[in-house]
């Protein structure tokens, strides 16, 4: 009796799993049958390597923000995919396109056999979630092909355009890039003189914030709609959150502050508790008041405080995050 071909790549990505635990190796299943008939094509992945993929991807997984943001904006339904940063679910502002897809597991923790038994055609991932572990991308290759779409911190055109790609919707994802461009063309207009004003993004986790800078997307928003970051901000990070000490909370404060959390939780433990909402959002900002020099900020003292959805402004995605931005920016200051 032979495998199928779903039972011989679980088989070997339940041998890879175990092999990696045990730190062992040697592990065989019955050979991989014969190619089927579907139609394929070779893509080049944002690490130049060349992946085989299905001519038009029925059955899609992305196990990251970025990659989920991107399909959806596509018009794909994904068949899974995996939580939000510090979320027990997908980001706020993806939760009603997203109604009915299961979650298979974490943003730093995808579940395998979960993964494999939703038998994908096609597996996103980015540096924002597998972070291009070796372990973990051959045991994902086991199950289908996988295409690494961007890095953590990358500019998101070129990231969703990988998406793009490797859906085989390259023009559908220019129209998507043009029409991001038009609205934020058409929303400079609206901001007059605030563009002169300073403009900070803080995540408040806890007793402590975070600072979003310039390459992540709330940032690079900002920089679209040619708004301006005080000194300290004006910058580039590494890709996440930049922790400020409160022995530092000056480098915090600007004109305006957008302000989010995701609550308590993490990347390594979702389920912490709070929220990443704007009831969450007002929670941090009561907690935040009560840390001394808080209330001392010239955007306390301005009321100059604007409470955002922290899946939102705190985090990472794609276009369908970069017009939510957008649109928050502009019923914000416009």
């Amino acid at each position: 009796m032979t495998l199928g071909t779903t039972a011989v790549r679980l088989v070997r990505v339940a041998c890879l799993l175990t092999a990696l635990a045990l730190g062992v190796i040697g592990c065989s299943a019955a050979p991989e049958p014969a190619a089927s008939a579907t139609q394929t094509r070779m893509v080049t992945d944002i690490t130049g390597a060349e992946v085989q993929v299905p001519d038009r991807p029925q059955r899609v997984v992305p196990l990251s923000e970025p990659t989920l943001d991107g399909v959806l904006a596509l018009g794909v339904t994904p068949i899974g995919t995996v939580s939000g940063r510090g979320q027990s679910g997908v980001p706020n502002y993806l939760a009603e396109k997203t109604v009915g897809v299961p979650l298979l597991g974490g943003i730093g923790q995808p579940n395998f056999e979960a993964i494999g038994a939703a038998k994908p055609d096609l597996i996103l991932v980015d540096g924002t979630s597998v972070n291009n572990n070796p372990e973990v991308l051959e045991a994902l290759k086991q199950i289908a092909p996988v295409v690494y779409t961007g890095y953590a911190g990358g500019e998101w055109r070129t990231n969703f355009r990988q998406v793009a790609g490797a859906l085989g919707l390259v023009e559908e994802g220019e129209k998507v890039i043009a029409d991001y461009e038009a609205k934020v063309a058409a929303t400079k207009g609206s901001l007059g003189a605030r563009r002169e004003q300073t403009f900070s993004i803080v995540r408040w986790q806890g007793t402590a914030p975070a600072l979003i800078l310039k390459e992540l997307p709330p940032g690079q928003a900002l920089v679209d709609l040619g708004l301006r970051r005080p000194t300290a901000q004006d910058t580039f990070g590494r890709g996440h959150s930049e922790p400020v000490s409160l022995e530092n909370l000056q480098q915090i404060d600007a004109d305006y502050i957008f302000f989010g959390t995701l609550g308590g939780s993490s990347v390594s433990n979702p389920k912490a508790g709070g929220s990443a909402d704007l009831e969450g959002a007002r929670k941090a900002l009561e907690a935040a008041k009560q840390v001394p020099g808080f209330t001392r900020l010239n955007a306390y003292r301005q009321d100059h405080i604007i409470l955002v959805d922290g899946s939102a402004w705190t985090s990472t995605g794609g276009p369908l995050l970069m017009n939510r931005l957008v649109d928050d920016v502009r019923n914000a200051l416009g």
